[in-house]
Order: structure tokens, then C-alpha cells, then sequence
């Protein structure tokens, strides 16, 4: 970037590949970075070593009117266009982000933190959403239906809703841009986007690749487009009625401010929020299956994943084995840098995150938890500027406010139960309801799990742990985490308007119910 010099140079080569090592401006309307004179900057530190990688621009009001305005016109032309010919560009983002998934897949593990396997696996996430959509932009059906009156069609259809902001976060810094915006872009909507401004510069990136693949197709430059900042900017998005729909992802907390902003203009808001996800392990479960999802959950992306596993409800016969079991795997994770493939697990995103980690786990010893491992801040070599800490199992209660609350950090909490319906009910005694599973090889366990008297979390998995999400089934939570769902399923149609239309093909005019209305 023109801002700083990149010490590492494997980055380096990185940005360069991207097409984006001699950009530093965070505002884009397509494929044009701009940005104003004396406008502020956010600097990109990794936590992998502490290095400032680069600085990106944060919009400013006036650069935020010009790209609202600009994808508001953008709109008027993209949704005339038919969307399999919307869906073959989104075929090609796909090819383009096979082509670069190494350098972004590194720029993602580097900027943010996440192993390199686990980066390379959000570019195919990204890779994953644009097949999906791209199938659905020949499949997005209405209904036809019976008219109760003679010579009438009834049927309902959906049309495109407008310009779609995207708030994401840090954790992945790409591929939930990518859910929304690859269907948004087969719906026929326009794109703003605001990434984290933790990781601006895979915003950057992502960007640059869509624009590119728009511009090479003739289209608009304005149909995707790039603001970075803070919460102000966030909160322009929210409060602006050119934006119909806004989708967001972060904590519940944010989600509140969000959902509350965008209903106040009746515009429509699709929530992603925090997770407290549970796994309960039964005393017919498959321990070795168990265990391994259980630890990846806990400790994959260093526990910043919406869907980590927070907490395993294990039966009591079986408690201390696993607990042992535990102990042991954790004293083989392996912590460093995460471009280093034989790591388990990187660093926490910033050093806030490290400070939050470990007030919890002092909170956790306070409310009467049991550190069975204790986490702490690693400084050994290669460490000493990263933002690196091991991870902690605590014996706990499920009802101490520490545990009900969400932390962002590979902080495991342990119970034990005695009867299902217990553990179910511990499983579902917090506020949030993102992900959850269970680990059994009983039919009827299973079943239960997964009845009405069962999870409530919008995820419920058998054998398969909490943590990650597969393209084509809709991701998303119930409870405070928000309600929406991504990525699968029919969420497309919450990136569209629905329409209601009736046709009277005969000579006669019936009202419905039957009324009588003779003039």
C-alpha cells in the first residue's frame, strides 16, 4: 500500500497479486477508489505480529452521499438486467476467486488472524455462494393459486428490492460480504459495504475483485460498492431510507442499535448476532467423534466465530473421562503464527480481545467456575507483538452471568447433566440461539434433539459440531442472535420485494367475499 511499507513479504507479493498494493483509499463506487483531501485513515495492524500492514481511508459524509446516490442509479439499470445474465456475472466472480483463493484466503489469515487453512476455506465459502447463486438466478419461483372468483389468476412474484448495505465483522472479513452480496447481485440489488474496520483491507480486496468482474462485463461500476469507517459510518447506513435493507453482523449489542434504527424508518434489517452455542455429549455419544468437534469448535479462529462452541453439557457418567480427555488435547494445541500450517490456532484479533479474555476468565473464577486449564497471554518467540493467548476450560454453572454473556475468545465452559430433557434445557437457557449440537449414537436422543421439545436454536446438528456453516442451508439464529438467515435455502427472498397479482381475464367484475357492489 502507499501508505506504509510492508515488512512482510509474503504480503507484500499478496497485495500485489490482488491488484491492491498501491491502493489506500476505503471508499470505492465500483471500480474507482476515492477519497478526499485531508480525510482520516484507519491503520491495519496484524495480530500475528503486531506489523502495520497498511492504512485505507475512511469515508467521509460527503464520499457516503456519493455512493448512495450513485449505486440509487446504478439500481434503475442492473435490476432491467435478466437475472441469468446477472447470475453469469456472479459465475465469474466464482472463476476469479478460484484464481486468487491462495493470496486471499492469506491476506484473510493475516489481516485477521484465523489459520491459513481456515482463511482458505472462507474464499471457498465465498467460492460456494456464488454456485449457489448462481443456480438460484434461474429458480427464484413465486406461486400461482386459485382465484375464489370466475375468470381470475392469482399468483405472486418478486422483484428487486434496491441498494442492500452490508455491515460485517471482523471474524469473516470476506465471506459473509459474499453470502449477501452474491444473492442480492442474482435479486437484481446494488451493494454498499461496510467491512470491519479491523480488517479493511480484505474489504478492499473483495471489492476490487467484483468490480473488476462488473466492469469487464459492461455493467455499472456503481452496482458494488466499498465505505469504511466505525460505527458512524454504520450508523448512515442505518438511518438512510435509500437503503431498503440492511444486513448486519455482530454483536447483539450492535444488533439492538441496528434493528431499532432501520424499523424506525420501516426499512428492513437482517440480524446475524452473537452465539453461546452448546454441545451436549451423551453417554452413548462417540467420544473420539465428540471430542474432536468439540475442540475444534472451542479453539478454531482462536473461539471468534459466532458459532464457537461456548459450552459442552456432558452426562455425568462420563464427565470426568471427557474432562480428562480434554485436559489432555489442550496441552497439544499447537499456537503461532497461523500462515504456519502445523498450527491449531492463531492469535485474537487485537489486544482488547485479549484483555476481555482474560477479565473472563477472572469473572468466571469470581462467580465460583473451576479453571481446568487456564488460559493465558503467550509472549514467547514470534509472539511478543501478536495478540496470542492459550486456551481455557472452566467448570461452571450455566447460570453465571459470565456464561449467559458471549465472549469472542477460546474461553470452554463444562457441565454435567443428568436427564436429556436437562441437558436440552440447559442448552437452551440463554439468550442467544445461534448454533447447537449433539453428540450420540441414539436414534431416540437424536430425534428429541431435534423435535419441537428439543433445540431452540435456528442450527441444530447430530454428530456435527456447532462451529462452521455449509452453503446451502440457511445460516442464522433465533432468539437474540437476531432472526435472519444467509446464505441457503429461500433467504433469497429477503433480498427482494413481494407482489401480489391478480388478472380478471373475463367481462364481469366479482368482488372477493362475495360482495355486492351494483352501480
Amino acid at each position: 500500500m502507499t501508505e506504509v511499507a510492508v515488512k512482510n513479504s509474503r504480503i507484500g507479493e499478496v497485495l500485489d497479486k490482488l491488484g491492491i498494493a498501491h491502493v489506500n483509499k476505503g471508499t470505492a463506487v465500483g471500480v474507482n477508489f476515492i477519497a478526499s483531501e485531508g480525510a482520516d485513515f484507519i491503520s491495519s495492524y496484524s495480530p500475528v505480529d503486531g506489523e502495520l500492514i497498511a492504512k485505507v481511508s475512511v469515508t467521509t459524509k460527503e464520499e457516503f452521499e456519493q455512493v448512495v446516490s450513485s449505486a440509487n442509479e446504478a439500481f434503475k439499470d442492473w435490476k432491467k438486467v435478466p437475472s441469468p445474465l446477472r447470475g453469469e456475472v456472479v459465475r465469474q466472480l466464482g472463476m476469479k476467486l478460484r484464481e486468487v483463493k491462495a493470496e486471499l484466503g492469506m491476506l484473510v489469515s493475516y489481516e485477521m488472524g484465523k489459520s491459513y487453512q481456515e482463511g482458505l476455506g472462507e474464499v471457498q465459502e465465498m467460492i460456494d455462494i456464488c454456485d449457489f447463486a448462481v443456480g438460484l438466478s434461474r429458480q427464484m419461483y413465486g406461486s400461482t393459486m386459485h382465484s375464489e372468483r370466475p375468470e381470475h389468476r392469482m399468483y405472486d412474484q418478486y422483484h428487486p428490492l434496491g441498494v442492500v448495505g452490508i455491515i460485517s465483522a471482523f471474524n469473516f472479513p470476506t465471506a459473509v460480504w459474499a453470502w449477501n452480496a452474491a444473492i442480492a447481485l442474482v435479486a437484481g440489488d446494488t451493494v454498499i459495504w461496510k467491512p470491519s474496520e479491523k480488517a479493511p483491507l480484505c474489504g478492499v480486496a473483495s471489492q476490487k475483485i467484483l468490480a473488476d468482474v462488473l466492469a469487464e462485463n459492461g455493467y455499472s461500476s456503481a452496482v458494488t460498492n466499498l465505505v469504511t469507517g466505525d460505527y458512524k459510518i454504520g450508523e448512515l447506513m442505518t438511518s438512510d431510507k435509500r437503503i431498503p435493507l440492511v444486513s448486519a453482523t455482530g454483536s447483539i449489542r450492535m444488533g439492538r442499535i441496528v434493528g431499532q434504527a432501520v424499523a424506525a424508518r420501516f426499512g428492513k434489517s437482517l440480524l446475524e448476532l452473537g452465539g453461546n452455542n452448546a454441545i451436549i455429549i451423551t453417554a452413548d455419544a462417540d467420544l473420539e467423534l465428540a471430542l474432536k468437534t468439540a475442540v475444534f469448535g472451542a479453539v478454531g479462529t482462536a473461539g471468534q466465530r459466532c458459532t464457537s462452541t461456548r459450552r459442552l453439557i456432558i452426562h455425568e457418567s462420563i464427565f470426568d473421562k471427557v474432562t480428562e480427555k480434554l485436559k489432555s488435547i489442550y496441552s497439544n494445541i499447537k499456537i503461532g503464527d497461523p500462515l504456519d500450517e502445523n498450527n491449531h490456532m492463531g492469535p485474537l484479533i487485537d489486544t482488547l480481545a485479549v484483555d476481555t479474555y482474560l477479565s473472563a476468565i477472572e469473572k468466571a473464577k469470581e462467580e465460583g467456575g473451576k479453571m481446568l486449564v487456564e488460559g493465558v497471554k503467550l509472549s514467547n518467540e514470534g509472539m511478543e507483538s501478536g495478540c496470542y493467548v492459550s486456551p481455557s476450560i472452566a467448570e461452571v454453572k450455566n447460570h453465571y452471568e459470565i456464561v449467559q454473556n458471549e465472549t469472542f475468545a477460546p474461553l470452554l465452559y463444562i457441565m454435567k447433566y443428568n436427564t436429556l430433557t436437562e441437558a436440552i434445557d440447559l442448552q437452551n437457557g440463554v439468550v442467544q440461539g445461534l448454533s447447537s449440537a449433539i453428540m450420540t449414537t441414539n436414534l431416540r436422543e437424536a430425534e428429541l434433539f431435534l423435535s419441537q421439545q428439543g433445540s431452540d436454536c435456528g442450527i441444530a446438528n447430530v454428530n456435527v459440531g456447532t462451529s462452521g456453516a455449509e452453503i446451502g442451508g440457511a445460516f442464522g439464529g433465533e432468539k437474540e442472535t437476531g432472526g435472519g438467515r444467509e446464505s441457503g435455502s429461500d433467504a433469497w427472498k429477503l433480498y427482494m420485494r413481494r407482489q401480489t397479482n391478480t388478472i380478471n381475464y373475463g367481462l364481469g367484475s366479482p368482488l372477493a367475499q362475495g360482495i355486492k357492489f351494483d352501480i
